[in-house]
């Protein structure tokens, strides 16, 4: 499967997810750390997460993909949302929190 459409499928087939580096119990740079704690903090427990470091594929062309250059990168509903600046935002908005309540219920 060309990598565009992997990513593609990862993005459809979980409502939300996180490509970062590393993984949730051991994140590989602060923005992914940041990030995994303010999505658990504001109540994510159907989190998907793919590790880019261990896929160099995903990582060369998810910003092409996206249109956005850097990571994490957080999609929900199949939609970018961003990375750690504007997650952060959202959960110290309390928006994030909301978002997340939302796709979990549907």
């Amino acid at each position: 499967m060309p990598v565009l459409e992997e990513i593609r499928a990862e993005v459809e087939a979980h409502p939300i997810v996180l490509f970062m580096k590393g993984t949730p119990q051991f994140p590989m740079c602060g923005f992914s750390s940041r990030t995994i704690q303010a999505l658990k903090a504001a109540g994510a427990t159907d989190l998907h997460t793919v590790n880019v470091l261990e896929e160099p594929e995903i990582r060369a062309n998810l910003p092409r993909y996206s249109n956005w250059p850097t990571f994490p990168q957080l999609f929900i509903n199949g939609e970018l949302i961003g990375g750690c600046d504007i997650t952060m935002e959202l959960y110290e908005s309390g928006e994030l929190a909301q978002i997340i309540a939302d796709t979990q219920k549907a």
